[in-house]
Order: structure tokens, then C-alpha cells, then sequence
């Protein structure tokens, strides 16, 4: 088995503690404990790389600067008198266990994805004595010191806690812990997709799958290609240059963050036909329900030589701007009577002798080729896998998305999977339809409220010898009805749910996770990241008391 998935029983605990997601292992105490005005945390680590003293300093700012009251009634104001005779914590030391090799946490976040060290070891004693916080990595220390930002509150210029000795036992059930975004239905800014980042990194994620281009638009500037954005794109200012890219995915390895490109192809992709007509079947056809799954209609001609050789001379360009291992092709929704339509698809599949199959299989061998050769794992929605008969390489990644009961369908097949289905994980359901001239609800209803969520269970109906192929899982944001208006409050608090299903791991009581939920999304408020409200504010300072059983 390449991680552990066995759980760790939970340790109770009481209402005070906003921790998302739960440690694995975690021991508290009944003691008040504050910080010292002049606490520190001290580095213990030889040749401290950069982001890891950037996130030292993160965390001092956080722990200045988030100003939270605890999510009860009166907000502290009854902590007072304990926290006046409270001993007080002067230090937290932070070290690499012994013979640990120092890495930045940006190259940890980078490595492949099952090889990746995110555990972590937090000791806070009561009596005022120093705090401690080791880890076999940059990235465990990274993650418990984003744990270590939890568990303090501010009354009356104190920050504290009331439970404390603490100890920490953590690691993650699983190294995917995702977040998609699509780039294309509607644009983000790198501000946007920044925040998204921070709250990201708040709740342990590791994935940031980034859906860049679709039928509608093509916003990636990329070297080689430009034509597709600067022709592609809805407005000049609604491209991301090399630059822009290069931001983000720095931005997000310093904060344990891998960015996993996807280009989707060979459908999806109507919107190079604004730049190449030669390489795109059915541009914007009539009736579009007959040749997409949505508007507008246009696929890649597969069967073309030179359209493979463009897909895959594109791919590798995108390879090259994304320094993770890992980077998906796509290939959900091919539309068969798309290519039978097309004349030239036809003409190229009659002089080839190959049926359409056999194209794609071609095809695909070929664009995965080109970024296998610079040094990518290849990701795909599982169509690939399920519903057409290529070859594809063992070490592909297949993300499950139709329905949560076809994980176990790609398990048989023995590939690696990512959880990411529509009746789980999509943030865009139940906003009602899209589509012009219709009054009904969207195709995947009702909304996935995170409850529903909280009840995944990644190993359903797979079986223990394929357990090991469960990577883990994401949350996802198609943006049909979605932009930077919308953006925070649709995906925050739900997407922390999934957070803590593939870290913690399933079977968590939703009614002992809602008040961490409430506090979490209280402190997201705190960094500017809108999260909704789950209750009214009432329910959410009195914990179960708007249980319906209550």
C-alpha cells in the first residue's frame, strides 16, 4: 500500500475547538493557556528554505491579525477570569526530525503525489513551557503550523485557549485533497484564484486542479500558441500570461499546493476554431444538442494528422508552463455524430482505414506521449477509461465525475482514481438551468449541501485489494452561473468538507463537525475569504440547539 488509509480513532472533543479537518490523533486538556506578548516561534531547521520562513511569518501574522472571539454565546467574554490567571506560552519550536532532508516546502508540494511526506507531530504543554512542532518535511511543518493557528482565540486583546495540554498525531488518509476551478465558462482573476488558494491551504488541500480552457473560451497564454488566448479569450484583460502562471503556481507550492493543469481535448475545445478552423469539427453547429453536451459545439479532428501533431506540439508547450508531475488531457463527452458529420474527420478515418476508435486511441497515445516525454503523469475523466477502448498507460490518473458508482468500475480496470462525482462534489448544482428557453432545474440536482458531502465514502464498493489506488478526492466548480462575485460563497465552507473527508478520513459525525465547520468559516471571514453562513448566527453560537431534535 503506496499511503496509509487506515483511520485513527478520534480523539472526543468539546465544543471549543475550530480544528479543520480533525488531527487523526489529538489529546486535549481542560487548562487555560495563553500567548505571551512577545511570543515567538523558533526555527530550528539548517538552511531554512525561503517559503518555510515565509510561512513562519504567515503564521505570526494569522495569529496577530485574525482577531476571532470563539464561536459561543458572548464570544470569550466568560473565558475572562481564566484568562486572567493563565500561564502564558513564550515559544513555539519548530524542527525537521533527525536526518530529514531539507526541502522547500514548494518541492515537497511537487513531488509525485504518493511519495509525498504531509505528517506532522504538535505538543503544547499547560504549564507555559515551549510548544513543540517536528515533521519528517517542510510540508508536515507547514501543515501543523497551519493546525497551530486554530486553536487560539482573542478576548480583550488575549489570544488563548482553554484546552490546553495539546497533542497531535497527524497525517493525512489520503495525498489528494482537491479543489477544481473552471477558468473557461467565466474568467477569474490571479487575485481570485489567490484567495481561493489561502482558503485552500487553510483546510490542508493539496490539489488545485485548474480547468483553464473550454468550448467557450481559450485563456492560456501559451509560448508557441498565443494565437488561441489572443484570439480565444472574451477581452484582452482575461489572459493569463506565462507570468500570471508562474504566480499562481508559486504562490500556491508555498502553500503545500500542487496546480494541475487540465486542457481539456479532444472535445471541449469549439473555441481554437477562432484561431484554427482547419483543426476543429462541427465550429458552433446547429442544432448544438446533437453535436456537444453543451454550447458551443466543436471538438478537435482526431483523425487528422495534422490536428494530433498541433494537440500534441499544444500539450507540451502547457507542460512546460506547470512544474507539477501531474497534468490532465481531459476527454470527457466526445460526441460521436460530431465526427460522422465532419467530412474531413470522414475522409481522414477512410484514408487511414481506422474506425473512430481507433483514432482516438491513436490520437490520445500521441498527446500523452508528448507530455509523458516532459516528465507528466497523465490525468483523465473516466470516459476515457470506461467508455472507449484505448490504450492508455498504467500510471494514468482517472477522475471519476459521472456518478460516485463508477469509482469502482475504473478500480477493476486497476488505474489510480481521484473522486470528484457530480453527486457528491459539484459546488454548481442546483442553481437552476442555464440553458436559454428552458425553465428547468440544472442536470445534476438537487445542490450538494456539505452534509451530503460529509457522508462520501472514498472506498465504497471497492475492494481491499484496490484500496491502494484511491488517491483521494476534490470538490468542483463548473462556472456556468459562477464568477468573481459569486466565487467565495459558493464554494466556501462546502469544499472544506471534502478537505477533511480525505484527511481525516469518512465517517465523521456531521453534527460534532458542524460547530468546526461554523469556526473555520468564522476565520476565513476573518482573512477576507467570504465564506456563507451555514445557520443563523444564533444556532452557530449554541451548538445543537438547532438540532431538529433539540
Amino acid at each position: 500500500m503506496r499511503f496509509a488509509i487506515a483511520l485513527l480513532v478520534f480523539v472526543p472533543v468539546g465544543g471549543v475547538f475550530g480544528l479543520w479537518p480533525l488531527p487523526r490523533s489529538l489529546q486535549t486538556g481542560t487548562t487555560a493557556l495563553k500567548l505571551a506578548p512577545d511570543f515567538d516561534i523558533h526555527m530550528n531547521v539548517l538552511h531554512a528554505p525561503s517559503d518555510l520562513s515565509d510561512a513562519v511569518a504567515r503564521t505570526k501574522s494569522h495569529l496577530k491579525n485574525d482577531k476571532l472571539g470563539r464561536v459561543v454565546v458572548g464570544r470569550g467574554s466568560s473565558d475572562s477570569s481564566v484568562i486572567q490567571h493563565a500561564k502564558s506560552l513564550a515559544s513555539l519550536h519548530v524542527s525537521l526530525t533527525k536526518g530529514a532532508t531539507v526541502r522547500s516546502i514548494t518541492e515537497e508540494a511537487r513531488l509525485a503525489i504518493e511519495t509525498r511526506s504531509e505528517g506532522y507531530s504538535l505538543t503544547i504543554p499547560s504549564d507555559g513551557s515551549a510548544a513543540t512542532l517536528t515533521a519528517n518535511s517542510t510540508l508536515g511543518l507547514y501543515r501543523g503550523l497551519t493546525t497551530f493557528e486554530q486553536l487560539w482565540y482573542q478576548w480583550s486583546g488575549n489570544l488563548y485557549t482553554i484546552e490546553a495540554p495539546v497533542t497531535i498525531t497527524d497525517a493525512p488518509a489520503y495525498p489528494w485533497r482537491g479543489f477544481m476551478l473552471d477558468t473557461s465558462r467565466n474568467f477569474f482573476s490571479v487575485s481570485d484564484i489567490k484567495r481561493t488558494l489561502d482558503a485552500m491551504t487553510m483546510v490542508k488541500m493539496s490539489q488545485f486542479h485548474w480547468h483553464v480552457s473550454d468550448s467557450q473560451s481559450f485563456p492560456l497564454e501559451v509560448p508557441g500558441y498565443t494565437e488561441l488566448a489572443s484570439k480565444g479569450a472574451y477581452d484582452p484583460s482575461m489572459i493569463y500570461s506565462p507570468s500570471d502562471v508562474k504566480d499562481i503556481v508559486d504562490y500556491a507550492g508555498a502553500r503545500g499546493i500542487d496546480v494541475v493543469v487540465e486542457i481539456d481535448t479532444p472535445g471541449h475545445t469549439s473555441i481554437i476554431s477562432a484561431a484554427h478552423p482547419e483543426h476543429i469539427a462541427c465550429p458552433i453547429a446547429s442544432p448544438w444538442s446533437d453535436f456537444a453536451a453543451e454550447p458551443p459545439s466543436g471538438q478537435l479532428r482526431l483523425a487528422s494528422a495534422s490536428t494530433t501533431n498541433f494537440t500534441a506540439g499544444l500539450l507540451s508547450a502547457v507542460a512546460k508552463m506547470f512544474p507539477s508531475t501531474i497534468m490532465s488531457t481531459g476527454g470527457d463527452e466526445v460526441n460521436a455524430n460530431c465526427y460522422e458529420q465532419d467530412a474531413e474527420t470522414q475522409a481522414d478515418l477512410k484514408a487511414t482505414g481506422r474506425t473512430l476508435e481507433q483514432a482516438l486511441d491513436v490520437f490520445t497515445q500521441h498527446t500523452h506521449g508528448a507530455i509523458i516525454a516532459e516528465g507528466k503523469t497523465p490525468a483523465v475523466w473516466e470516459e476515457m477509461v470506461l467508455d472507449h477502448n484505448i490504450t492508455l498507460s498504467n500510471e494514468t490518473i482517472v477522475l471519476v465525475w459521472i456518478s460516485s458508482a463508477n469509482a469502482a468500475a475504473v478500480a477493476e480496470k486497476n488505474f489510480r482514481l481521484v473522486h470528484g462525482p457530480s453527486d457528491y462534489f459539484y459546488l454548481d448544482c442546483g442553481a437552476g438551468e442555464w440553458i436559454g428557453k428552458d425553465v428547468g432545474n440544472s442536470w445534476c440536482d438537487p445542490f450538494k449541501t456539505w452534509q451530503k458531502a460529509y457522508t462520501f465514502d472514498p472506498q465504497a464498493n471497492i475492494s481491499e485489494s484496490q484500496a491502494h489506488l484511491v488517491l483521494g478526492g476534490e470538490q468542483l466548480l463548473w462556472a456556468e452561473q459562477s464568477g468573481p462575485e459569486n466565487l467565495d460563497p459558493i464554494v466556501w465552507p462546502r469544499a472544506a468538507t471534502s478537505a477533511e473527508v480525505f484527511w481525516s478520513g469518512p465517517g465523521g459525525d456531521s453534527n460534532e463537525a458542524l460547530p468546526r465547520l461554523h469556526d473555520i468559516a468564522f476565520r476565513m471571514r476573518q482573512r477576507g475569504i467570504q465564506a456563507i453562513q451555514l445557520q443563523p448566527m444564533w444556532c452557530a453560537l449554541r451548538p445543537g440547539l438547532c438540532n431538529i431534535d433539540s
